[in-house]
């Protein structure tokens, strides 16, 4: 199978290039600002606004299956961004559906676009109906609906961690702030915004294995949740996170660090992804292992 990958470069998307090209598959991607190292693919320059861009990616690389994980992906930004935030996941989807054609699309959505459930109702099922909170979920809903008109593949992530992530996340943010302590760069003070809130952590690995499941057995149609079917609260990785460092740290709180909207408590309904064949392998204290080795071993900010 020839799949191609939109954003290859990204955090979810580099893991994904690699498991299925493990697996044999002929993999390739487009990138905007940079592209994946170490990796033997196709790679196009294409901008997701850009349609002739876009439309060359896919008519040169010829795939059976694209993946868009293309387009921006941070909940607290999107506040006051609506309009780039359309522009780039919407109007975006749109423009990749019109080069794919007839090609099926598998598009990376979020658990963000359930919005706030109550803990009563969860594990949240893809039956529910959506309620986005925030310009970045709404943004999502419309990509899905776009694609769903379409007959492609929904894919509802829940929280996605490990090696790689952008830094402006929560986990990967502590993980610096505590890797610049530990070197001296700053003072002992860790910086966090709303603790008390709980989410279903999965790998990055065993997010980009789900995917591949789904490539292999779901083309046509459907949603599905990706996540491990559990409850985290972030107080508690936080804390694991600082013993794995051995840093001796003041936890601070920062109210400018909070969101407009954020639900108290998400996690997944797995019962649709599992009946694919697909189970995580890894589990958080592994994520945060490996969040923390790569901050520890990159230079101080």
């Amino acid at each position: 199978m020839r799949v191609l990958i939109t954003g290859i470069s990204g955090f979810v998307g580099r893991a994904l290039a690699a498991s299925l090209t493990d697996r044999g598959q002929t993999v390739g991607g487009t990138y905007v600002e940079r592209h994946t190292p170490g990796l033997d693919l196709d790679l196009y320059r294409a901008d997701l606004l850009d349609t002739s861009a876009l439309g060359e990616a896919v008519r040169r690389f010829a795939p059976d299956r694209i993946v868009h994980l293309a387009g921006l992906s941070h909940v607290g930004k999107s506040f006051g961004l609506e309009e780039a935030y359309s522009r780039v996941n919407v109007r975006g989807t749109e423009n990749l559906l019109a080069a794919a054609g007839d090609i099926p699309v598998i598009l990376a959505s979020s658990s963000e676009v359930y919005g706030l459930v109550p803990e009563a109702e969860q594990p949240i099922s893809e039956d529910r109906a959506p309620s986005p909170e925030s310009p970045y979920a709404e943004s999502k809903l419309a990509a899905e609906r776009l694609v769903a008109a379409a007959g492609g593949v929904i894919v509802r992530c829940f929280n996605i961690i490990g090696p790689g992530q952008s830094e402006s996340f929560a986990l990967p943010s502590f993980a610096r702030q505590l890797a610049d302590i530990a070197q001296g760069a700053q003072e002992p003070v860790l910086r966090v915004g709303n603790l008390d809130v709980w989410r279903d952590f999965t790998h990055v690995d065993d997010a980009a294995e789900g995917y591949a499941v789904i490539l292999d057995r779901a083309a046509s149609g459907g949603v599905f949740n990706l996540g491990s079917g559990r409850a985290h609260r972030l107080k508690d990785l936080l804390d694991r996170l600082i013993a794995i460092s051995g840093v001796t740290v003041d936890v601070e709180v920062d109210p400018e660090r909070f969101r407009p909207a954020d639900a108290a408590k998400r996690f997944a309904d797995v019962r649709r992804i599992h009946a694919l064949g697909w189970q995580p392998r890894r589990g958080v204290a592994e994520a945060l292992e490996s969040i923390w080795s790569a901050a520890s071993l990159a230079p101080a900010s």
